[in-house]
């Protein structure tokens, strides 16, 4: 395969090349696995023109995803108050967000990711490197426990994505944010730091 050198002008066929080899790349690879270097060879473009248009690996995993922001923009306002605490707010930016214009993006991708095995291969992929790992990371989670914490969040917070923006439950669909956050804010919570075992052992 040749690699041409040298930028292409810019323009939407050469942006949307390099959106299907990431996303063809991320599927078959992984997030961790996908080189920025990988993703040009298989767009046939210069490497640096992946960075030029996308900045960062992260930015076009975001754009391949057609997520609404990039995930770091966002854990930092749940992690940033440490653990305790942090289902409340884990719920309240979800809400926040959601209920936003933007929240149509995410509830098509979810809707995509539920008719197409590789869109919920990408969206499974996403949660985990993009989401999941660093809100562990940044919670200073017990390591041993941390996957279970995670994977029982993401459970929860999926629920109540497609119960009040995509099934549209109601009264659940219609209950005002702070009704939602008093609801579901502590059961987040007891899945990062409450007992998960019946041994009556907690997070550290």
């Amino acid at each position: 395969m040749r690699i041409r050198t040298g930028r292409r002008p810019g323009n939407p066929d050469t942006r949307e090349a390099i959106v299907a080899a990431a996303r063809r790349l991320f599927v078959e690879k992984g997030f961790d696995a996908a080189t920025m270097r990988a993703i040009a060879a298989e767009a046939q473009v210069d490497p640096a023109l992946v960075h030029h248009y996308f900045g960062t690996k992260e930015q076009l995993f975001v754009t391949v995803m057609q997520f609404p922001m990039a995930p770091s923009e966002m854990i930092g306002e749940v992690t940033a108050g440490g653990a305790e605490q942090a289902g409340m707010r884990l719920v309240r930016l979800f809400v926040t967000i959601w209920d936003s214009p933007v929240g149509a993006i995410g509830a098509s991708v979810i809707r995509t990711a539920m008719s197409n095995d590789l869109s919920m291969k990408l969206l499974r992929e996403f949660l985990n490197t993009q989401i999941l790992r660093r809100v562990v990371a940044d919670l200073g989670l017990d390591p041993a426990q941390a996957p279970l914490r995670a994977s029982l969040v993401a459970s929860q917070i999926a629920g109540l994505a497609m119960m009040r923006y995509i099934m549209k439950l109601e009264p659940l669909a219609s209950l005002p944010p702070e009704q939602v956050v008093a609801a579901v804010g502590p059961t987040l919570q007891r899945y990062i730091t409450g007992e998960l075992d019946g041994s009556g052992s907690a997070a550290a």
